[in-house]
C-alpha cells in the first residue's frame, strides 16, 4: 500500500510517464493492484478541487491502459465499472473516465452486467456536443468494442439501446468518428431488430449523403473521401427497411445535384437497390427510369451517363429478381421494362440522330442484365435495325445502322476476349441466336460498300468473337468475304486495313484452315517470283501490303508452318546464285529483305507470346537459312550471290537468334557445337544439314578469308548472343579463342559490320563467362592496353577501333557489377590525356552507360540492378574534377555530355543546378551531336533547374543567347540542333519567372522571326510555338 501511495503522490507532483509503468510493472508482478492503487487516490478522486479529481481518474486510466488483461478478475472489472460509471457524472472528470472505459471494455472478463452498467450510464450522462472531438471519439469506441463483443447483450437492452445510441451518434460531423459510427451503424441494421426505429437510423445516416468532404493537405489521420462514401454506402445498403425512404433521397439529389453528386448518387443506388427488393424498384421504377433518361439521353459527361447505364441494368434486374428461375418467356417481363423497351424502339427508327445512339446503349444494358428481358430487348432491336437496313427509303442511313448493330453484337459479347466456335445446341444460347442468321448478311452485304465496309468489319469481329454463336462454316463464309478486300487497289480500302487484319486474326485463332485455303493463297498471290523493276511502284507495294498482311495473320502455329515454307521457297528463287547480272540486284534485296523482315516480325511476336512451337524451327529453318547464307558466302566474287548482302545478313541473324532464345540448354548445346564445327573447323554438315553445292572451304575466321565469309561470321555470333549462361563453349579454351577473335577483328581488312559482330560475341562471353575468360581479361588489361589502347605507332583508326573492342568488353563486366569493370573504366579515362583519341574515349566512357541490344535479358545476359546508377556515382566525381580542373577539360566535358544523355533523369536530378555551367559551356563545342545532348538535356531537366532560382537567374542572359544562337541556320547547319534549341526556347515562359527574362523578350521575338524562314518545315514548326508562347510571356 506504501508503494501504491508513493507512485500515486510522485505522478501527481511530475506527471511523467515513470511512474506509471512503475505502476503497471508492480500489478504484473503482483505486488499491487487495481483496488490499492483507487484507495491510494482516494483523496484525489474525492478532493474538492476539480483539477485534482481529474488527475486522479487519469492516472488510473493510464495504468489501465497499459494494465494486462489477465490480471483483473471479475471483482476488480466490477469495482471499476462501477467506478468509472460515477465519474461519468462529474464534468470534470468525464474525459479521463471515457478514456478508461475505452480500456475496460476491451478486458475479456467484462461480464453482461456491467455493459448495460456501462451503456446506461454514457446514455444517462454523455452530452455528445458538449464535446470535443477526441472525448467523443472515446465514446464511439467505447460502443465499437462492445458492438464487436457483446452483441447479444446490446440486442437484449432492444429499444434502449438502440435509442440511446441513436442519441449519442446524431448530428456527429468530424470523419474520424464518422468512420466509427458508420461501422456501427452497418453493424447494427444488418443484425439487431431495427423495424421500430427505422426513421431513427434513417435520419442518422442519410443524412451524410453525400459525402461532400475534402481532407485538408497534409491529413495525418490519411481519410479520404472514398473512405468516408464507401463506408457510408453500406450503410444505406443495410437493410431492405431503408427502400422507402431512401429512393426519394437518391432523386432528389439525381435532379438538383452537381455531376460529382449525380455519379455518388448512381453509384449508391448501384449497390442499394438489389438490398432494398424488386417491390420497392418496381415501385419507384417510373421515377428512376425518367432520372436516369436524362442523364443517358442528355448527358452532360461520360461519366455520369456510364454510371446511369450501370444503374439502369441493376435496375431492370432488380424488378426481375422475384421472378422464378425457370420463367424464362417474355411474360415475366414487366410492364415499366416493355415501355422502356419501346421507347427505345422508337428511337432507334432514326438510327441517324443522336437520340438512336443513346437508345442502342439502353439496349445494351438491357442485353448485359440477362434474362427475359435481355433476348426480348435484343431481338426487337436487331429485328427493327434489320427491317430499317433493306428498306429502300433507308439506304443513305445503312451505316448508322451497321454501326448501332455492331455496339449491338459487342454488348451481347459480354466479357469474351475469344472467338469460339457454336458446336452445341445444348449450351447457353446469345439473345443474337435468332437473328444471326440475318444479322451476318447484312454485315456480308455492307462489306461490299465503302461507306459501310469498316463498321461491318468491326460488326464481324464481334460476331465471331461471341461465344457458341458462328458456325464453323459460317466462318469460312466470312474469310471468303473478307479476303477479297485484300485484293483490291491499296488506296480502295486503305482505311479498313488494320481492320480487316484484326478480324482474319480473330478467326485465325479458332478456325486457322479457313484462312490457310482461303485468304493465305490471295496475299501469296501478291509475291512475284521475279522481282519487279525499280518503277514498278504499284507492284513493290503489293507485295509489301501482303508481307505486312502475312505477318499479321500468321502467328497461329499452323498457319506459321505454311508461312515459313511459302517464304522459304521465295527466298530460294530470289537468292539463287547467278553467273552474269541478268536482274536488278538491288530490287532483288530490296525483296528478299522484305520477306526476311516479314518472317523474323512474326517470329519475334511468336517469342513474345511464348509460343510453343517455336524451338522446332531449330531443325526445320535454320538449317535451311544456314545454307542459303553460307552458300552466297562462298560463291566466287565475280558472281551475284543476293543472300551474301549484309542487310540480308543482319535480318537472317534475328530470326537465328529469335529461334535459339526459345530452346532449352541441351539443344542450345547441339547448336552452337554445329556451328563452332563450322566456322573453326570448316565442318558444314552439322549446321545445315548437308552439303552444299560449293567446294571453297569456309575458313571465315581465316585472316585471309573472303569478305564474304567474313561477313557470315554475324551467323555465328547470333547463335552466341542468345545462349543461356549455363551454356558451354565448345573449345579447348575460351580465353584463346577469344583473343583470336580480337586478333580478326582488329585485322585492317575487317569492316564496321564484321567488328561489330565480333563485339557482339565477346560482349556475350565474358559477361555469362567471366571466370573462364581470367585469362583473356589479363591479357587484355597487361597487353591488349598497350600494344593497341594507348600504342600511338599505330594508326589513330585502329586505335578507335580498339575503343570500340574496349567499350564491348568493359560494358559485358559493368553490366553484371564485375569488380573487374574498374580497371577497364580506367585505361579509358587515362586516354583522356591524349589528344589523338581523346573525343572517342570520352565518348566510351559516356555510352558505357547506355542500353545495349545484345546484353538483355531476352538474350539471357547476367545483369544485376542499379548498375548503371553504380557506374554514374563512381565515374561522376572524376569527371566534375577533370572540368574544372584538368589540362584536358574539354574531353571531360564531351565525355560528361554524353553520359547525362544516356543515364535515366533520376539519377542526376539532384546535381543538375550544379551541372548547369559545365553543361552551357559544351554549347560552344563543335560537335553538334554534343550540343544536341546538351540541349536535350536541359529541355528534360528545366522544372528542376527553374525551381533553382539562383541557378536560373545566374544563367538567364546565357541560356536565352546560346539558345538564339544554336537556332538560327547561318549558325547552325544541324536542324536537329536548331529544333531543340527552339523547344527550349518555348519552354523557358512557361518554368522561369517573368522579372527574370523580361529583358530578353524583344530580342528574341525579333529573332524568332527570322527562323520563321528556315529552309526545314519541323524548325519552322518549332519557331512558331517557341515565338507565340514568348509573345503571350507576361507579368
Amino acid at each position: 500500500m506504501a508503494t501504491a501511495e508513493r507512485l500515486v503522490r510522485s505522478w501527481m507532483a511530475s506527471e511523467k510517464d515513470s511512474e506509471v509503468d512503475e505502476s503497471v510493472a508492480g500489478i504484473s508482478s503482483g505486488q499491487l493492484t487495481l483496488l490499492d492503487l483507487i484507495k491510494a487516490l482516494g483523496e484525489f478522486l474525492t478532493s474538492e478541487e476539480d483539477r485534482l479529481r481529474t488527475k486522479g481518474v487519469e492516472f488510473l486510466s493510464s495504468v489501465l491502459g497499459r494494465c494486462p488483461h489477465e490480471k483483473l478478475n471479475r471483482q476488480a472489472i466490477r469495482v471499476l465499472t462501477t467506478f468509472y460509471c460515477s465519474k461519468l457524472e462529474d464534468l470534470d472528470t468525464i474525459i479521463p473516465a471515457l478514456n478508461g472505459l475505452s480500456y475496460l471494455v476491451k478486458f475479456p472478463n467484462i461480464q453482461s452486467a456491467e455493459v448495460k452498467d456501462i451503456l446506461n450510464a454514457m446514455f444517462a450522462n454523455v452530452k455528445m456536443r458538449a464535446l470535443v472531438q477526441s472525448t467523443r471519439f472515446f465514446v464511439f469506441s467505447i460502443v465499437d468494442s462492445l458492438v464487436t463483443r457483446h452483441r447479444d447483450t446490446l440486442k437484449e437492452m432492444g429499444s434502449t439501446f438502440l435509442t440511446g445510441y441513436v442519441n449519442l451518434a446524431v448530428g456527429e460531423k468530424d470523419p474520424r468518428n464518422l468512420m466509427l459510427a458508420f461501422a456501427i451503424a452497418r453493424v447494427v441494421l444488418v443484425e439487431f431488430d431495427t423495424h421500430a426505429h427505422i426513421e431513427d437510423f434513417f435520419d442518422i445516416t442519410f443524412c451524410y449523403f453525400p459525402i461532400t468532404f475534402r481532407p485538408p493537405p497534409d491529413d495525418p489521420y490519411g481519410i479520404s473521401a472514398d473512405d468516408l462514401k464507401q463506408s457510408l454506402r453500406l450503410c444505406l445498403s443495410a437493410t431492405p427497411a431503408f427502400g422507402l425512404l431512401g429512393i426519394p433521397v437518391f432523386l432528389e439529389k439525381l435532379t438538383a445535384g452537381s455531376p460529382s453528386t449525380k455519379r455518388d448518387t448512381l453509384h449508391a443506388m448501384d449497390i442499394c437497390l438489389p438490398v432494398y427488393g424488386s417491390a420497392v424498384s418496381r415501385e419507384f421504377g417510373k421515377k428512376i427510369w425518367s432520372s436516369l433518361k436524362l442523364e443517358i439521353f442528355q448527358p452532360t459527361d461520360p461519366d455520369t451517363e456510364h454510371s446511369a447505364l450501370n444503374t439502369l441494368q441493376v435496375l431492370v434486374r432488380t424488378m426481375h429478381a422475384d421472378k422464378s428461375q425457370d420463367a424464362t418467356s417474355e411474360d415475366s417481363i414487366t410492364d415499366l421494362a416493355r415501355d422502356m423497351c419501346s421507347e427505345c424502339m422508337q428511337a432507334l427508327k432514326e438510327p441517324e440522330k443522336s437520340q438512336a445512339r443513346a437508345a442502342m446503349k439502353v439496349v445494351c444494358a438491357f442485353s448485359r442484365a440477362n434474362g427475359p428481358l435481355s433476348s426480348f430487348a435484343v431481338s426487337q432491336a436487331a429485328e427493327l435495325l434489320i427491317r430499317n437496313f433493306h428498306d429502300p427509303d433507308e439506304v443513305s442511313n445503312r451505316a448508322s445502322v451497321v454501326m448501332l448493330l455492331t455496339e449491338l453484337i459487342e454488348a451481347c459479347r459480354g466479357d469474351a476476349t475469344h472467338a469460339s466456335i457454336s458446336q452445341s445446341s445444348h449450351s447457353s444460347l446469345s439473345p443474337l441466336t435468332a437473328s444471326k442468321d440475318a444479322l451476318l448478311g447484312l454485315l456480308i452485304v455492307s462489306l461490299k460498300v465503302p461507306a459501310t465496309c469498316l463498321p461491318a468489319l468491326h460488326g464481324l469481329t464481334a460476331l465471331v468473337r461471341t461465344p457458341e454463336l458462328v458456325a464453323d462454316d459460317e466462318l469460312g463464309y466470312i474469310v471468303l468475304e473478307v479476303s477479297e478486300l485484300l485484293r483490291k487497289e491499296p488506296d480502295e480500302v486503305e482505311d479498313v486495313t488494320t481492320d480487316t487484319l484484326a478480324l482474319l486474326s480473330a478467326i485465325a485463332g479458332i478456325a486457322p484452315h479457313h484462312l490457310s485455303s482461303q485468304t493465305l493463297p490471295i496475299l501469296f498471290s501478291f509475291l512475284p517470283d521475279v522481282t519487279p523493276s525499280r518503277d514498278a511502284t504499284a507492284q513493290r507495294a503489293f507485295y509489301w501490303r501482303a508481307l505486312s498482311s502475312l505477318s499479321a495473320l500468321c502467328v497461329q502455329p499452323q498457319l506459321f508452318e505454311t508461312l515459313v515454307v511459302r517464304l522459304i521457297a521465295k527466298l530460294d528463287l530470289l537468292c539463287a546464285i547467278s553467273p552474269i547480272r541478268t536482274f536488278d540486284q538491288e530490287s532483288t534485296t530490296a525483296y528478299a529483305h522484305a520477306i526476311l523482315t516479314a518472317l523474323a516480325n512474326t517470329l519475334d511476336v511468336k517469342v513474345s507470346s511464348k509460343d510453343v512451337d517455336v524451338p522446332k524451327y531449330a531443325e526445320q529453318l535454320l538449317p535451311h537459312m544456314f545454307r542459303l547464307y553460307l552458300d552466297a558466302a562462298l560463291a566466287s566474287s565475280e558472281v551475284i550471290a543476293v543472300a551474301a548482302d549484309p542487310r540480308l545478313l543482319q535480318v537472317g541473324a534475328r530470326i537465328i537468334r529469335l529461334v535459339s532464345q526459345t530452346l532449352n540448354v541441351a539443344r542450345q548445346e547441339k547448336l552452337v557445337a554445329a556451328a563452332f564445327a563450322a566456322y573453326t573447323q570448316g565442318d558444314v554438315k552439322l549446321i545445315t544439314g548437308g552439303l552444299l553445292n560449293s567446294t571453297t572451304p569456309f575458313a571465315p575466321l581465316h585472316l585471309d578469308a573472303s569478305p564474304r565469309q567474313r561477313n557470315s561470321f554475324t551467323l555465328f555470333s547470333s547463335i552466341i548472343v542468345s545462349l543461356r549462361k549455363e551454356v558451354r563453349m565448345p573449345v579447348d579454351n575460351l580465353s584463346t579463342f577469344l583473343s583470336e577473335l580480337v586478333a580478326w577483328s582488329d585485322n585492317p581488312s575487317s569492316t564496321a559490320f564484321q567488328r561489330e559482330t565480333a563485339s557482339h560475341v565477346l560482349a556475350s562471353n565474358v559477361n555469362k563467362h567471366v571466370d573462364d575468360v581470367s585469362d583473356f581479361l589479363s591479357f587484355q588489361l597487361e597487353g591488349y592496353s598497350s600494344s593497341a589502347l594507348k600504342n600511338t605507332s599505330i594508326s589513330t583508326e585502329a586505335r578507335k577501333n580498339a575503343i570500340n573492342t574496349w567499350i564491348s568488353v568493359t560494358r559485358a563486366l559493368l553490366v553484371r557489377s564485375h569488380p573487374s569493370a574498374n580497371a577497364f573504366i580506367d585505361h579509358l579515362f587515362e586516354l583522356l590525356d591524349d589528344s589523338t583519341v581523346d573525343w572517342d574515349a570520352a565518348r566510351a566512357i559516356g555510352l558505357l552507360a547506355s542500353e545495349d541490344a545484345v546484353l538483355t535479358k531476352r538474350n539471357n545476359a547476367v545483369l544485376k540492378i542499379l548498375h548503371v546508377q553504380k557506374y554514374f556515382n563512381a565515374v561522376m566525381p572524376r569527371l566534375l574534377e577533370g572540368v574544372k580542373g584538368s589540362r584536358r577539360e574539354t574531353a571531360y566535358l564531351v565525355a560528361l555530355a554524353y553520359l547525362i544523355n544516356v543515364v535515366p533523369k533520376a539519377v542526376y536530378a539532384t546535381q543538375m543546378p550544379s551541372l548547369m555551367p559545365i553543361l552551357l559551356r559544351g554549347l560552344d563545342l563543335a560537335d553538334t551531336s554534343i550540343r544536341s545532348h546538351i540541349i536535350n538535356t536541359l529541355s528534360s531537366n528545366i522544372e528542376i533547374t527553374s525551381a533553382d532560382k539562383d541557378a536560373v537567374s545566374m544563367y538567364a542572359s546565357t541560356l536565352v543567347l546560346a539558345m538564339l544562337k544554336n537556332c538560327m541556320y547561318s549558325e547552325m547547319p544541324d536542324p536537329g540542333v536548331r529544333a531543340a534549341a527552339l523547344k527550349y526556347l518555348a519552354l523557358l515562359p512557361g518554368t522561369v519567372r517573368y522579372d527574370l527574362l523580361h529583358p530578353y523578350k524583344t530580342r528574341v521575338l525579333k529573332e524568332l522571326a527570322k527562323v520563321l524562314d528556315d529552309p526545314k518545315r519541323a524548325v519552322r514548326k518549332e519557331a512558331v510555338i517557341a515565338r507565340t508562347n514568348w509573345y503571350k510571356y507576361s507579368g
